[in-house]
This record gives structure tokens, sequence and C-alpha cells, in this order.
């Protein structure tokens, strides 16, 4: 029960999406939070005891007021834009280890959404808590907002969003020369940048829409749609109108029933959220298969740890189920045998914070097909060749925001150690080889 004393806006607090503040005795904006359920929420602080500063913050509460709004991603958004307004208190204490997420959008010819923590932000200049962007910061980011209290809400935020803006993370084929459509692409999650499918003003009006969205401007949002599906009816752009129109509906009943499992039962602090936390200074292992139209078949595992080979942890594997050139089932079968003797030898055979493998789609998705069915859940990152290393392709999970953001800060050293396998697995093949032909 919350105490008779506590003045309640329209004194009672709804069962619906939301924000709500917490004012003391002398009008001190103290703490900012978001709810899917404002009734539920609040009342959670009020029902047991509690310790440190969550009772600290209880103690001093003297007035709630609070915001409704139609959905919980909202309720996400603009928690997020009125700490950065406000900057309560009891919201930024955690200031200091830099560990916020923040959600920036690139400024380059294809805009694409990032996050970044607080600290990455400071190295790359940028003063996280600033309403204003600086000239400088304008020339990396076309928007920077945050700090999100909940990493995990933002990356569902996106990816729910992105099934109605979709945007892409691929270079255009001027620059990578591809013709053949990304994975995202499949799925509706990439609008074409990959194959010149899309324009750079048609793309960077997707942009301006999701942009438009995390400041908050929801209402702006949709009467801008209607306009734009409005104006492609009349020019008879029928396809365009009737995408939009699907975009708004979409967007007017967000199903965003993801975000909702553990708003209400997480109190602030607490910190009990899973983060997906890559440390590129940790155990990376790369992987690659090399044969001879499928004879003399063999694997290669090579292990780099604080961004360096270590030789001696390195491993061969001469392929025993696979007959004729299949990459995919070979590089299969020296997964499984990897994965077994991780799980029976787990000192010797340390698993990885990524495994890096030389390939495509195709064999990205059959280690994940792998690890799923032993239940090992392992980042992973393909490396499909280009014409040099400038094209080399990143393949990987782009739903996962925090893969995305390594991925593409580690690019480097995963080419260094795709590289390193390549390197192992021809000197190990011609070792094979070589008895074979003694024999």
């Amino acid at each position: 029960m919350i105490p008779e004393f506590i003045k309640i806006k329209n004194d009672v607090l709804p069962d619906e999406p939301g924000v709500y503040f917490y004012y003391g005795e002398d009008g001190t904006l103290l703490y900012i939070g978001k709810a899917t359920s404002l009734k539920k929420r609040v009342g959670s602080y009020f029902t047991k005891a509690h310790d440190g500063r969550i009772a600290e913050l209880v103690g001093k509460i003297a007035r709630i007021e609070y915001i409704e709004t139609p959905s919980v991603i909202e309720a996400l958004v603009l928690e997020a834009n009125q700490i950065r307004a406000n900057q309560p208190p009891y919201n930024i204490m955690s200031r200091d280890d830099k560990s916020f997420l923040y959600l920036v959008f690139t400024n380059e010819e294809y805009p694409r959404p990032q996050l970044l923590r607080g600290l990455e932000l400071e190295r790359l200049g940028v003063n996280p808590f600033s309403m204003e962007l600086s000239a400088k910061t304008k020339e990396k980011f076309l928007a920077v907002f945050g700090p999100y209290t909940s990493g995990w809400s933002l990356k569902k935020s996106l990816e729910i969003l992105r099934r109605i803006f979709p945007w892409s993370t691929c270079q255009p084929p001027s620059v990578t020369g591809r013709t053949r459509p990304c994975f995202d692409a499949h799925l509706h999650k990439c609008p074409g940048v990959c194959t010149g499918a899309i324009d750079v003003k048609s793309y960077r009006e997707i942009i301006k829409h999701l942009i438009l969205f995390y400041e908050g401007n929801k209402k702006s949002l949709v009467r801008e749609m209607k306009k734009e599906m409005e104006k492609a009816a009349k020019e008879e752009r029928f396809e365009d109108a009737a995408r939009l129109r699907n975009q708004l509906g979409w967007l007017e009943h967000i199903q965003d029933v993801a975000l909702i499992s553990k708003e209400d039962v997480t109190l602030p602090f607490a910190s009990t959220e899973p983060e997906l936390v890559i440390d590129l200074n940790g155990r990376i292992e790369a992987y690659d298969i090399s044969n001879i139209s499928g004879t003399s078949a063999v694997g290669s595992m090579v292990v780099f740890e604080e961004g360096k080979p270590a030789k001696q942890k390195y491993r061969k594997f001469k392929i025993k189920t696979v007959k004729g050139s299949n990459d995919v089932a070979m590089m299969e079968e020296v997964m499984r045998r990897r994965i077994a003797r991780g799980i029976s030898q787990p000192k010797a055979w340390e698993l990885p914070v990524i495994m890096v493998i030389d390939g495509g789609e195709g064999q990205v998705h059959r280690v994940q097909r792998v690890l799923q069915e032993v239940g090992v859940s392992i980042p992973l990152v393909g490396i499909a060749k280009g014409f040099d290393r400038k094209q080399d392709r990143l393949v990987f999970d782009e739903g996962n925001q925090e893969l995305a953001r390594v991925a593409l800060r580690g690019k480097e050293t995963f080419q260094k150690a795709r590289d390193e396998a390549h390197r192992f697995a021809v000197k190990y093949h011609r070792e094979v080889r070589g008895k074979a032909s003694i024999k």
C-alpha cells in the first residue's frame, strides 16, 4: 500500500503503460521510471522492505506524477528522453560507471542505428547527457538518444520497430560489387541497400521516421506518413501507398508484449537483466576448412586472446565423415567435435566468447543449428570473402544489437583470426596430402 501522505496524480495509478515521476517534499524531481503497468510498478516500491538506494529513494517520495503512453515502447522512449532532459539524482547516480546504453544514428550515406555505452560516447568526444549536439558530434551522428536504463528493452524495441521501419547495415553494390540480397533482405528487415534496390533519399526517409519515433514525436510521424501515403496514391504509386498504409497500421497497434517480461519485477539499481557483453580481448576462435575436391580434407581452429594468436591452443581436425567436396558439412563435423570436447573437457577446451567462421550464410546457419541442438550459446560471425580484405562481408545475427556493435568494431581482429585459421588449415592439409601421396 502507498502511504496516504504521498500525493498521487488524480489520486489513482492506472493499470496502463507509462512513465512515473517521484518528487521529494521540497518539489525536487528524484527519479523517473517506466512501467508496463503504472499501478503495479509503482506499487511494487511499497510492498516490501528494501536495502540501499531503493530504501533511501522510497523514504524521500512525497508526490507521484505520471504520463500514460499507448504502448510500452513509447514509455521506454519517453523515459529516456525525460531522464536526459531532467537528470534526476537517483537516475544519474550510476553515471560514473558509464554503463548505460545510448542509441545513436550514424551520419553516413546510408545511416543506421547503433548502440554505444556512455564511456564509448565520451571517448568519441560526445557528452552523453547533453541535449544539444555539438558540431563535432553532428559529424559522427544524426541523433543521440538515451540513457536507457534497460539495455535489454532497448534492443527489443529496435527488433520490433525494424519490422515497421527496416534499416540496413550493408554497403551498396557500388562498394561491394554484390548482386544478391543479404539474409535480412529476405526477412524484410533490410530495404535492399545491398543490391541497390533503394536509393539514398528513400532510405534516409526511413531513418528520419525512426528518429522521429525515438524523439517521442509519434503524432508528427503518423501525420507525415499519412501525407506521404495520400501523395503516393494521387501519383498512382500504389505499391508505396500500400506499404505506408501497412506501416501506419503496425505503428498504431505495436505488439510490444516482448518488452513486458522484466519491467514490473526488477526495481532500479538491481542490474539483474541479462546483458550480452562480448570482450574482444577474450578468447576468440576462428575456423576454416581446407581440401582439394574433397580429398585430404581438414579443419582448423585457431585461438586469439588479447587480440593476438595463442598458438599453443590451436587444434587440427581431420575430416572423417564427409565424402566429396562439401565445406558446409565439413564445418558441421568440426563444430560437433569441438563442442563435444568443450562439454566433456571444459578446462582443456574452454568455450570462446565468440566464434569466427570462414564462410557466408550457409556455414554460419549450419554452425548455429549445431549450437542450438546441443544447447550452447556462443555468438557467431562469418566472413564471406570479397575481392580483397576491404570487400570482406561480415555475416551475423544483425537483430542482436550488441553483436552488431562488436562485429563492426572487431572486424579487423576477426579478419586476422580468419587469415590465421586459413594459413593453419592449408599447412595441415599439405601435411595430410603429403602423407597420403607417400602411401
